[in-house]
């Protein structure tokens, strides 16, 4: 069993996303930290901070590391972070005059945060892949569609005549922004975070801004001072998934209400009811709509977030662990359904010869 739809052992046949939940998951996150471990000892190597046989044996020695989860666990519950005890294994890992060079200047937030760093941009290549599919899959429908005659409304209410094209353009044109938007952040808003203690790499003397340059480069992400505290990155990135999820939202429900009329919307591959057999529910424009609302309600909790007390907060940074990776998967969700949805739509508006 599990707490979350997306994970649920049924639920997750709607609400399941195989692509994207994997990148939450703690194996994910485990390889996200020792990639940031094993980048750090390099960078310091190659800036005199630590001997370069120290960084050598650090890589090699947590190349086939295998976490004791029981004693993660332990120790997140004892030190609210993973990372003390995930450092003392790696230490145990490497042994030798080495394992005292293992996170060498570096704090418990400078590797979660890179680690979420990294997964939110292999998760941001699946959804601007998707974003795209869904661009193109209103494209066709305009394309196959777009001259047929549809009634507009205003205020759930009849209207005046519209075209389908005047119809897939509104739900076309807010994503086509959406893109634009996560394009723009993808170039620059995935950016490493090493500040160490307080923000200051006080360990690495005059040497902190090249060993974090070269920590980036190494793990492809830009370099940025210590943003550990200014939040505001991750609740820009949680405004374009809702956003998205939102237009997408929209979508939702104006087939949903296509779907109710039923003249104009022929729907292929709705769901059954267990009581009326005859019907089909218009089960991906509904969940559409959910998922729209799921995000814009998670939204508000990241921007409660933003208030990262002083140089480290504890209970901000805990909200955005139970916040952002639903958020991103709920955005995840809503485009492959969006695309589902888009291939069930056999006909939209009616031919002007039908009258």
């Amino acid at each position: 069993m599990s707490l979350t739809p997306f994970e649920h052992p049924f639920l997750s046949g709607l609400m399941g996303d195989a692509e994207v939940v994997p990148l939450f998951s703690a194996a994910a996150d485990i390889a996200a930290m020792l990639r940031f471990e094993t980048a750090l000892a390099h960078a310091e190597a190659e800036h005199g901070v630590i001997p370069g046989d120290a960084a050598a044996s650090i890589a090699s020695a947590l190349s086939d590391f295998t976490p004791d989860m029981d004693a993660l666990a332990n120790g997140v519950a004892s030190d609210g972070v993973v990372i003390p005890e995930f450092v003392r294994q790696l230490r145990r890992t490497v042994g030798g005059a080495a394992s005292e060079n293992v996170h060498f200047g570096a704090t418990s937030q400078d590797v979660i945060d890179t680690s979420l760093i990294l997964r939110l941009k292999a998760a941001t290549s699946v959804l601007a892949g998707r974003l795209a599919s869904a661009i193109a899959g209103f494209d066709a429908l305009q394309a196959r569609d777009g001259e047929n005659a549809l009634m507009g409304h205003t205020r759930m209410q009849a209207a005046i005549p519209i075209t389908v094209a005047d119809r897939v353009q509104s739900w076309r044109a807010p994503l086509d922004r959406c893109a634009k938007r996560l394009a723009h952040f993808s170039a620059e808003g995935f950016a490493v975070q090493f500040g160490g203690a307080a923000g200051t790499l006080e360990k690495l003397g005059g040497k902190g801004a090249d060993v974090r340059a070269a920590l980036a480069r190494r793990l492809d992400l830009a370099d940025r001072p210590q943003w550990h505290s200014q939040r505001d990155g991750l609740a820009e990135f949680a405004g374009i998934l809702s956003l998205i999820s939102g237009s997408l939202g929209k979508f939702g429900q104006d087939v949903a209400l296509l779907a109710e009329v039923g003249g104009d919307i022929r729907l292929s591959g709705g769901g059954g009811s267990s009581a009326m057999p005859h019907k089909q529910n218009p089960v991906a424009a509904e969940l559409l709509v959910s998922l729209a609302r799921f995000n814009a309600v998670q939204l508000s909790a990241m921007h409660q977030s933003l208030v990262h007390e002083q140089e480290r907060s504890g209970a901000a940074w805990t909200l955005e662990w139970l916040v952002l990776p639903q958020m991103v998967t709920a955005t995840g969700v809503a485009l492959s359904t969006a695309i589902r949805l888009l291939g069930q739509i056999d006909r939209l508006g009616r031919a002007t010869h039908e009258g």
